[in-house]
């Protein structure tokens, strides 16, 4: 699955074009190595999303292309 994709289904990121934007200003990193918004994705690889100040990391361990918002939060785990 793309990455920008995955940010959106997990809500993560709220819209995949905001997703894209992060991703093209290299606030996004997949396995400690800047990621475009086409990098695949797979279960286990470890994501960093910076916010302004804030980073956030999450460990993949679930790609599905839908999920409700009940169930986005069971498709990636904080570090």
């Amino acid at each position: 699955m793309r990455l920008d994709k995955y940010l959106k289904v997990s809500r993560l990121i709220k819209r995949r074009t905001i997703a894209n934007e992060a991703c093209d200003a290299g606030r996004v990193m997949v396995n400690g190595k800047t990621a475009k918004a086409s990098t695949q994705i797979k279960e286990g690889d470890v994501i960093e999303v910076t916010f302004g100040n804030r980073t956030l990391k999450a460990e993949v361990l679930s790609t599905v292309e839908t999920a409700r918002k009940e169930e986005a939060q069971e498709l990636f785990r904080l570090l």
